[in-house]
């Protein structure tokens, strides 16, 4: 999936859960990764029609909807074609094309997605607002079933079990990534980070509004801690579009809520009371 993966444990892991870790990054990888061309999300772009969804799977389809609804349409996974006409494709070119398009609206590509996709139409779908979270909830759970203390860590998007002692995990600083404007104690659940200063070329960033085919311009960086990596993922991406008191008020309804830190373009920081917190800035 193009990312470093790292599972931290007192002691090595059992080699059948090894296997097992492999298996579900590459099963995860076959079916959403629109950078391959043998994925289901690459048949989906080249013909409509009904793809079933793995029983694991559902969450991920079930929290994009959720995340559709709630930012507006500002968190899709119809925002593919944009990104890949933005210059973000599978090969990587980094160069826009003259007209960059907006996402359609979700109802009027996506019919049934419960136990399967149904596509109207050919649509290059992205889940990388939320995806790579999903895929380190779904390594952990296996991980989990060997071992008690584990830290799952993707890229800087990780899980931490609850038996662990802990981590302290420093907040890279958006403008420089040898530096930190901060640090956060995590004793137990998720940390996602997302910020516009990873994949950038010309005008342009990987996060992007499919509403206005522009990058999000007001937030440098945002970290969520949640109970769930796919979680706290797809919450850092909605904090580009959306406030957090929105976003907090239908969360905390569902579930035991969020934490957050949001920085801005004009040096504002925003963050809840987070245990152990510690800004530089």
């Amino acid at each position: 999936m193009g990312t470093r993966w790292t599972i931290s444990t007192p002691e090595p892991l059992p080699a059948d859960a090894v296997d097992a870790v492999d298996a579900e990054i590459d099963r995860i990888d076959r079916a959403w990764s629109r950078f391959r061309d043998d994925s289901m999300v690459a048949d989906m772009a080249r013909q409509a029609g009904r793809y079933p969804i793995a029983d694991t799977d559902q969450p991920l389809v079930d929290w994009y909807r959720r995340l559709y609804d709630l930012t507006g349409g500002a968190v899709s996974p119809l925002v593919g074609q944009t990104l890949a006409d933005a210059g973000y494709d599978a090969i990587y070119t980094l160069r826009a094309s003259a007209r960059v398009p907006v996402a359609p609206a979700w109802d009027a590509v996506i019919g049934e997605h419960a136990g399967a996709l149904e596509l109207r139409e050919p649509a290059l779908l992205d889940v990388g607002a939320a995806g790579k979270g999903f895929a380190v909830d779904r390594v952990a759970e296996i991980v989990g079933d060997s071992v008690d203390d584990f830290v799952v860590d993707a890229g800087g998007d990780m899980v931490i079990s609850p038996r662990s002692r802990g981590l302290r995990v420093a907040l890279e600083h958006p403008s420089d990534a040898t530096k930190a404007i901060g640090v956060v104690s995590v004793a137990g659940g998720a940390i996602c980070a997302s910020a516009s200063n990873r994949r950038v070329w010309a005008d342009w960033h990987h996060i992007v509004d499919p509403r206005t085919a522009s990058p999000a311009r007001e937030v440098l960086a945002t970290w969520v801690i949640a109970p769930s990596a796919m979680e706290a993922d797809g919450l850092a991406t909605a904090l580009f579009f959306t406030p957090a008191a929105f976003l907090r008020g239908d969360f905390d309804h569902h579930r035991e809520g969020f934490h957050h830190v949001t920085i801005r373009r004009n040096g504002s920081v925003e963050h809840t009371a987070i245990p152990g917190l510690e800004l530089f800035l």
